[in-house]
């Protein structure tokens, strides 16, 4: 009995002195669950955006890497000789050449002035109380003889200049498409950039037209030499209407005073031994 009280004295001690105990529970809260989980999204988005851009830009490195290598035999496979322009020659055995020679290697409308007179015979001035002595139809050919052979030295000249001009340029166009077949089969990653070829192609564009301009002043200059031809044969067609005109006119009046002078020569011739 005494036994059981000391027990129950020394549980209540105890239960006494033992401190409160306290409860704890943990809590769930679904809004900052759903913020987590939708910043999770965008983070994920956010890299699988990355991945590609990456990859993307992997690619166009890779194109453009690939576009700038030439591929190495390209000179082997298309490059070509092609003719060029020589300095002419020729021998001068009288000193009336080389002036003709030098306008047409080096051009300028002085030396191709000084070949035309030194290598063409040149026409003399009609005298003026010559001409003046002269019907109007004579005057008419003397003067446009005289102008056919001025037309005539302003378009040799012209054509002497203008080929010895483009002669003289050749040499320096020769180098500069030289420079551009070089540049266009270098296997150097900056000659073969989008900017590098862009611009090759509009140097190419250039020199074409100018090299075209050059062939329409060749062609040009050999008009002007068919329009002098032309001029001429225009001129000698014409100088022989204009004679069977002039004879038509006045062959009735040629013939009745060649007729009228042998009937007065006839008339006038006696057959009389006294000369009656």
């Amino acid at each position: 009995m005494k036994s059981a009280r000391m027990f129950c004295l020394i549980f209540s001690l105890a239960a006494l002195l033992a401190p409160a105990a306290h409860a704890q529970w943990a809590v769930f809260d679904a809004t900052n669950y759903a913020t987590a989980l939708q910043e999770f999204g965008q983070l994920e988005q956010m890299y699988t955006t990355a991945v590609e851009t990456r990859d993307q830009v992997i690619s166009a490195y890779n194109l453009a890497y690939q576009m700038s290598q030439m591929p190495p035999d390209m000179a082997v496979r298309y490059a070509s000789q092609f003719s060029s322009w020589t300095d002419l020659a020729a021998p001068d055995a009288y000193g009336n050449t080389a002036a003709w020679i030098n306008a047409l290697n080096l051009g300028g409308q002085t030396q191709a002035l000084a070949a035309y007179m030194s290598s063409v015979i040149q026409a003399q001035p009609y005298p003026a109380s010559a001409l003046a002595t002269q019907d109007a139809n004579t005057q008419s050919v003397i003067q446009n003889q005289v102008g056919t052979s001025e037309l005539a030295q302003g378009t040799t000249t012209s054509t002497l200049s203008t080929l010895g001009t483009i002669r003289s340029n050749s040499e320096a166009l020769a180098q500069k498409l030289a420079n551009l077949e070089s540049d266009t089969y270098s296997t150097d990653p900056s000659q073969q950039s989008e900017v590098a070829v862009l611009g090759k192609i509009n140097t190419a564009t250039l020199l074409q037209i100018h090299s075209q301009q050059d062939t329409n002043q060749i062609l040009a200059a050999s008009v002007q030499q068919q329009l002098v031809t032309q001029k001429q044969q225009i001129d000698a067609q014409n100088r022989a209407i204009n004679e069977a005109i002039y004879f038509q006119q006045n062959f009735p009046n040629t013939m009745q005073q060649i007729t009228g002078g042998v009937s007065n020569a006839m008339h006038s011739i006696s057959l009389s031994p006294t000369g009656h």
